[in-house]
């Protein structure tokens, strides 16, 4: 059952979405050392989708609404708004970091990550589809949901880590402004792809 675990784990780590998009952005602006924020940002964001599915508000979630819209539209808004920034973000210096760099605290980086994840009603919706088959409802539930846990976020440090260093790679090589301001907006029109994407996700009935 735990390499059943395991499988699903790397699929939805390696699918394509908002963290992947953040942890490679940051790993090009910050570098994968303080990548590691945004990494363990998205971390608390995965720990807490599963917590939501393990008490059972993932159902109420999935059936409401209203909640669903809340959260989603939220998260459109904060894709958004991530684009923007990044589309505006100034270059760095290869020979250290800017000010801009300089000044983001790694904290700010945690709750950015934790925000990407934490914003996408669609992933609870997911895990609360997923989950359940892991689980066998006659054995103690809390160690259940802790082994699925604990896969989840070491494949998804695995995977987000690799996102940002290869990220990070390419700002070694982008050494003149003008490739810097270039790889930034490509980045931001993926976050502005995964606003559209997340705004046009229906609640299933």
């Amino acid at each position: 059952m735990w390499c059943a675990v395991l499988g699903a784990s790397c699929v939805i780590s390696l699918s394509p979405g908002a963290g992947a998009i953040a942890s490679m952005a940051t790993g090009m602006r910050f570098g994968l050392r303080r990548g590691y924020w945004n990494i363990a940002g998205l971390q608390l964001g995965l720990l807490l989708q599963i917590a939501v599915v393990a008490a059972g508000l993932g159902a109420l979630l999935a059936n409401s609404t209203l909640a669903f819209t809340v959260i989603k539209w939220f998260g459109v808004a904060y894709l958004v708004f991530l684009g923007v920034r990044q589309w505006r973000a100034s270059v760095t210096d290869v020979s250290g970091v800017d000010g801009e760099v300089a000044e983001t605290s790694g904290p700010a980086m945690t709750l950015r990550g934790f925000l990407v994840n934490a914003s996408n009603p669609k992933a609870v919706v997911f895990m609360l589809a997923v989950l359940p088959q892991f689980i066998t409802p006659s054995a103690p539930l809390l160690p259940q949901y802790l082994i699925i846990a604990a896969t989840m976020v070491a494949v998804d440090v695995a995977v987000m880590t690799g996102y940002t260093g290869l990220a990070s790679k390419v700002l070694r090589l982008m050494r003149s402004p003008r490739q810097q301001r270039a790889t930034n907006r490509t980045f931001s029109g993926l976050f502005f792809v995964a606003a559209t994407f997340l705004a046009t996700i229906r609640r299933a009935v």
